[in-house]
């Protein structure tokens, strides 16, 4: 049986600069600086790129702040909420975006009675050298995102979390802690709206891929010196504005990774490796806003499959003669699948196709096509996540309006049955981790805490 949450993951990592203790913390309970018995606070030429939502979190008598000549781009939604007394802000010298991101504070600006100082644009370009305080709209349509992954990796027999987090603009990095028995902070890796972590070993080096809507995708290395990811790699991502979803895999020696681009404008790229990185290889599906890819096995030959909102999901299959992949066809009757996932029961092959709307679909291989061997409804999913332990196999149906159903495998009649309900809020992966003979699963949500459930195999018959 599926437990209840055992643990709620929080970052809070803490680092003293110019005898103030600064942290970056996704946790509500941390704050920028201690406080001080004056309402004055003046972070000044620290080269603070952002902070943290919770920074000013219950300081209601600050009345003057001052983030001057820091290197700010854009600040978290609702940063200056309980700031009740502020009378006067200080925003000179920064670098701010004036996009999407910069749109609550435009909002704000003009609600405010503090006094606010000029905010300058430094971009995007048509918008440099202009006052947002005079602004009452913005060109740039805001971009969003449903995206947020857990990535699961083993290096030096010590098992790794990976976990995409959006709302802290951050790549969490757990590792699991034999002596405590629980997932304990090991690292973080910072950057503009992360919506995507995935780990990559090669030749025993770790890497793992960061997807960000803003300021570009990048490549990060563990360093075992300093037991830490540092950046390695700029991914190159001229036709990629809104990544949804990373999948990297082999071929034969050759290791590569694909995005999944979302956008209108953009297409989904493939990447390979060349013993110095990561570079471009294979443009894939131009303009059809792809949300989700798909790497496996099918007869013994690679293939990718590609869901977009666009049409129905199309594969490709790799060409050994062309070193590419090749369009090879598409799953009819599958309009509107946002995520496709593979898994295998006693080596009869299934794709499991998320539905946002409509029912969510189980498929078999067999006759060279997949049919449809069940229909989940599935109002509002936006995963439908196979997955295994002890020769049980489950599927997790994601929810955002009510309880997420897990299902079990009955064998018998070759379906999956409903076998418990849990309460997450709006999950987005269901991401299985394994260590010191203990089951887990990472349950992530785009809205909430992401939640860790154990599985426990009672036997009921003692």
């Amino acid at each position: 049986m599926l437990l209840p949450s055992i643990q709620d993951l929080y970052l809070s990592r803490t680092r003293k600069r110019a005898g103030k203790i600064i942290t970056d913390p996704s946790h509500p309970g941390h704050r920028l600086f201690d406080p001080l018995p004056s309402g004055r606070r003046f972070i000044e030429s620290n080269k603070l790129e952002t902070t943290s939502k919770y920074a000013f979190r219950g300081l209601r008598d600050l009345t003057h702040l001052s983030l001057v000549n820091n290197n700010i781009k854009a600040l978290p939604r609702d940063l200056f909420i309980d700031l009740d007394s502020l009378i006067e802000l200080d925003l000179r010298g920064n670098a701010f975006e004036c996009d999407c991101r910069a749109k609550w504070l435009m909002t704000w600006l003009k609600n405010t009675n503090a006094t606010v100082s000029d905010v300058v644009c430094a971009g995007p370009e048509d918008m440099k050298g202009k006052r947002l305080n005079d602004m009452t709209s913005l060109q740039n349509e805001c971009v969003s995102t449903e995206s947020l992954s857990v990535d699961t990796f083993s290096y030096k027999n010590d098992v790794y979390v990976a976990m995409s987090a959006p709302s802290t603009e951050s790549c969490m990095i757990f590792q699991w802690d034999h002596i405590e028995m629980n997932f304990r902070t090991y690292d973080n890796i910072t950057g503009q709206s992360i919506v995507g972590c995935k780990s990559v070993i090669i030749e025993n080096e770790v890497f793992v891929i960061v997807a960000q809507l803003f300021g570009g995708s990048h490549i990060y290395k563990f360093d075992d010196d300093q037991s830490r990811f540092n950046k390695f790699q700029d991914i190159e991502v001229s036709k990629i504005s809104k990544p949804n979803d990373i999948e990297a895999f082999q071929i034969g020696s050759d290791w590569f990774f694909v995005i999944a681009e979302s956008s209108k404008a953009g297409l989904s790229t493939l990447y390979k490796w060349n013993d110095n990185g990561f570079y471009w290889y294979q443009s894939l599906h131009e303009w059809y806003r792809d949300t989700d890819v798909e790497f496996l096995d099918l007869d013994g030959k690679a293939h990718l499959i590609l869901a977009s909102r666009s049409q129905v999901p199309v594969i490709y299959q790799w060409s050994r003669s062309n070193q590419k992949f090749i369009l090879q066809g598409e799953i009819p009757n599958m309009e509107d699948v946002v995520v496709v996932k593979h898994f295998r029961i006693k080596e009869e092959l299934y794709l499991a196709m998320t539905r946002y709307i409509g029912d969510s679909k189980v498929l078999r291989w067999g006759n060279k096509q997949f049919a449809e061997i069940q229909a989940l409804p599935s109002r509002g999913s936006m995963i439908l996540q196979p997955f295994s332990f002890k020769e049980r196999y489950y599927l997790a149906l994601g929810s955002d309006y009510t309880f997420s159903q897990i299902y079990l495998w009955d064998e018998d009649h070759k379906i999956f049955d409903r076998f418990k309900e849990v309460y997450i809020q709006a999950p987005r992966s269901f991401t299985v981790v394994s260590t010191d003979r203990r089951d887990f699963i990472f349950s992530s949500s785009f809205k909430g805490n992401t939640q860790i459930f154990e599985h426990i195999i009672i036997d009921l018959s003692l």
